[in-house]
């Protein structure tokens, strides 16, 4: 039996119990069971809203400067207010992602005996049950390799496969209806309007249709719904495009043409090409955790022992693991029009239809969707993210001068598919100026695992560069220290107490996530720019302000400050842990080279977990586990990864945020849990920052004995480990560049170079073999 595969031996009643398919465009979750399935169809690009200029009140620098001066008196009620008038645009036309429709499956005859899977290693989802004695099947994938979703039924009798199919829209602008060239086709459109986040008039449209070909029986179909009856087998074609970011009308005709392609190629070929496809990135990395019995119960049931710690279960860990890569895969492929947003590529039609929007948050929830990518050896999915940090980069520079009067460019808290990059419309949570720069800093991971010249050059360096002339021309001397700050912005989104009182204040100068980004930015421009020989007056330029940035600093508390000043938390039970950046998953804090704050980052751990209410979220969740790996604190890692697995998650494996989260009724689907777990994994198992490739940095004893193949490190190296009974047994290292770092393994700590195209293998003591 494969370990790698949620099953359920019983129907899924729910969206939350559904299995999520994608191809990286158009998406589904599948959920049912013998007398009824449905398909809850997403495409990445079907957005309410449109571009639209943003109005900005302020008159740049002479306003921020007046602002400024509040927060330097101490006066952060005034400074608040004025913020408020100056930095608070309407929300206006910015839109939301939009489930598109639900196909409906109703089956004639009622089943017993429903066993549901999802296979990792083929991206299939199987449901077979009984009918008086006979056994009938589905099966269904999104295929990458020809842009549709597929499915397949059959059964033992003859005749066994009945159903009457149809489509829901899930917008008030949708209509579907028979082709009359052919009985066994649905057409479709819509637009994704709604009114909570745009004016219910703008949006994206949609055109797709629905193929059906049986095997024997008899097909019809009229009213929007198609009829088989008594077929041995019947095959389901699904296709879909928009109009996003296209002129005239092409697109209409897209999904119609890929559904006559597949039914030309057959679904043997559909299906193969769809496992090649697939295979070729997911089977990078294996992963072996251990074994146990539990293994062979239904996934709900293991997810719940866990949750009640009836038994240890390690292959649920690396089923997890697996699941965060397949669902990168699901959503985010070299060639997506957009990356994975709140919701991945999913939606479950709550958080666009609240305050929230299943759109881009940029203040940690679309970072962590990306923390695992280079890590988990899917570098290609990072395709889509830095393709839309261009065109975040492209429009903030618009923001920038309307708002700050400055140059380069700059993005806010949120962002959509239309290039919103100003302040959000409530400076509580939305003025944190440094969300674009940390979105943007995922251009330095991907090129320190790849070590990609031409992307340093191309890439990563001009959207780097103009950044950091943003923030050369924004950022200002504090008159009380002499250091070079940001502000007025917000710690995401925590508040304090300032001046004795028991007031909530959210702006402040000098926030210490704004400080070390900009930090990390600084460096990282100033090598680069080193590197190549160019902008001489830039590296003066960045050499002078490296000198004067705010260092880290641990408050009266022992804790790491997350503000310039120790300002006493108002909300210690804080969900973000925005200023432990620099520990998890950067790298400017580490226990062997910064011990004392290190031991701030605990202490300021320590504290959140510890406090009444505190704010028990997926991604919170998924950043403790990280922060703990970082401090090689290998058990309290693994209790937060149990926590995370076992009651995070819904039965379908998927990580939710409980309700009262900004005002939620009930758990929503959010997928950083998922990938922020799976990156907290990974750097469990692996750490490449400071110089060192460190190898099982964080193995907890439930992981005793295991093995990995194909993890990614900084310096463009692939790592394979074999460990058993705790010890490091074998390691075999292959390069895709030269360089030199160091080998460290508990308490050794040796000097490794390598050289691009070889293999090495090292014993359990670093020696080569």
């Amino acid at each position: 039996m494969s370990t790698q595969k949620l099953w359920y031996d019983k129907p899924a009643t729910s969206w939350s119990e559904g299995f999520p398919v994608g191809n990286g465009r158009l998406a589904a979750i599948v959920y049912g069971g013998a007398e009824q399935e449905v398909w809850n169809i997403t495409e990445s690009t079907y957005w309410s809203g449109k571009r639209e200029p943003i109005t900005s009140l302020s008159s740049g620098k002479d306003d921020l400067a007046r602002l400024r001066q509040h927060f330097f008196d101490g006066d952060y009620e005034g400074g608040e207010r004025l913020a408020s008038q100056l930095l608070e645009p309407s929300k206006a036309n910015f839109g939301t992602n939009l489930p598109v429709c639900d196909v409906i499956l109703k089956f004639k005859a009622s089943g017993q005996d429903v066993v549901r899977e999802l296979n990792l290693e083929n991206a299939i989802t199987k449901t077979t049950y009984q009918i008086e004695g006979s056994k009938v099947h589905r099966e269904l994938f999104a295929s990458h390799a020809d842009g549709l979703i597929v499915c397949r039924l059959w059964s033992e009798f003859p005749d066994g496969i009945s159903f009457n199919i149809h489509l829901e829209g899930k917008t008030d602008l949708f209509e579907s209806w028979n082709e009359p060239q052919g009985e066994g086709r649905i057409s479709f459109k819509g637009q994704a309007l709604e009114k909570l986040h745009s004016d219910g008039e703008c949006g994206v449209r949609c055109q797709g249709s629905m193929h059906v070909e049986t095997q024997a029986g008899f097909i019809s179909g009229d009213s929007g719904s198609i009829e088989v009856t008594n077929a041995k087998e019947a095959i389901i074609y699904f296709a879909i495009d928009t109009d996003y970011g296209v002129t005239g009308d092409d697109w209409m005709r897209v999904g119609n043409k890929r559904n006559l392609l597949a039914k030309a190629k057959g679904y043997e070929y559909l299906k193969l090409d769809h496992i090649s496809d697939y295979n070729s990135l997911y089977n990078r990395v294996s992963l072996e955790l251990g074994t146990s019995e539990l293994t062979l119960l239904p996934t709900d049931e293991r997810i719940r022992n866990l949750s009640q710690g009836k038994g240890e279960d390690p292959t649920l860990f690396a089923l997890f693991f697996q699941y965060g890569r397949y669902l990168t895969l699901c959503g985010a492929r070299e060639d997506s029009p957009l990356p994975l947003h709140l919701q991945g590529i999913w939606n479950d039609d709550q958080a666009c239809r609240m305050g929230w929007t299943c759109d881009y948050h940029i203040d940690i929830n679309t970072q962590m969707n990306y923390y695992p990518t280079e890590t988990t050896h899917l570098s290609e999915s990072h395709q889509p993210l830095i393709r839309y940090i261009e065109q975040l980069a492209e429009s903030g520079k618009a923001a920038a001068q309307d708002f700050y009067g400055s140059d380069g460019w700059v993005a806010h808290t949120v962002s959509n598919v239309w290039g919103f990059t100003a302040p959000a419309w409530q400076n509580s949570w939305g003025l944190n100026v440094t969300g674009g720069l940390w979105l943007a800093m995922q251009l330095r991971d991907h090129y320190e695992f790849t070590l990609s010249e031409q992307f340093l050059s191309q890439t990563a360096y001009p959207i780097l560069k103009e950044s950091a002339l943003f923030f050369l021309d924004y950022m200002v001397v504090h008159p009380k220290n002499g250091w070079l700050v940001t502000g007025p912005s917000i710690s995401p989104e925590n508040t304090f107490h300032a001046n004795g009182t028991q007031k909530h204040h959210y702006l402040s100068m000098g926030t210490t996530l704004d400080q070390v980004l900009v930090s990390d930015l600084f460096e990282f421009v100033l090598e680069a720019a080193e590197k190549f020989g160019v902008d001489e007056q830039l590296q003066a330029d960045l050499r002078k302000a490296i000198a004067f940035l705010p260092p880290l600093q641990i408050g009266q508390k022992g804790q790491l400050q997350e503000w310039l000043e120790d300002y006493v938390e108002a909300q210690p039970e804080h969900r973000h842990l925005s200023h432990l950046h620099s520990l998890f998953p950067a790298y400017r804090i580490t226990p062997q080279h910064t011990p004392e704050l290190s031991e701030a980052a605990r202490v300021t751990l320590e504290s959140r977990k510890s406090t009444n209410n505190h704010e028990d979220v997926e991604f919170t969740v998924a950043a403790f586990a990280g922060c703990y790996s970082r401090l090689h604190d290998a058990e309290s890692a693994y209790e937060q990864i149990s926590h995370l697995v076992g009651n995070l998650c819904f039965d379908n494996l998927m990580t939710f945020s409980k309700p009262g989260i900004g005002g939620a009724e009930s758990p929503i689907y959010v997928a950083d849990g998922n990938f922020g777990g799976t990156a907290a994994i990974a750097d469990m198992l692996l750490q490449s920052h400071a110089g060192e490739l460190h190898l099982l940095p964080a193995l907890p004893s439930s992981w005793s004995s295991g093995q990995y193949q194909g993890l990614r490190a900084r310096g463009a190296l692939e790592i394979d480990v074999i460990w058993s009974e705790g010890q490091l047994d074998e390691v075999s290292v292959r390069t895709l560049a030269t360089g030199n770092t160091t080998l460290r393994y508990g308490e050794q700590n040796l000097p490794f170079s390598y050289e691009a195209g070889r293999s090495y293998r090292l014993d359990s003591e670093l020696r080569i073999q």
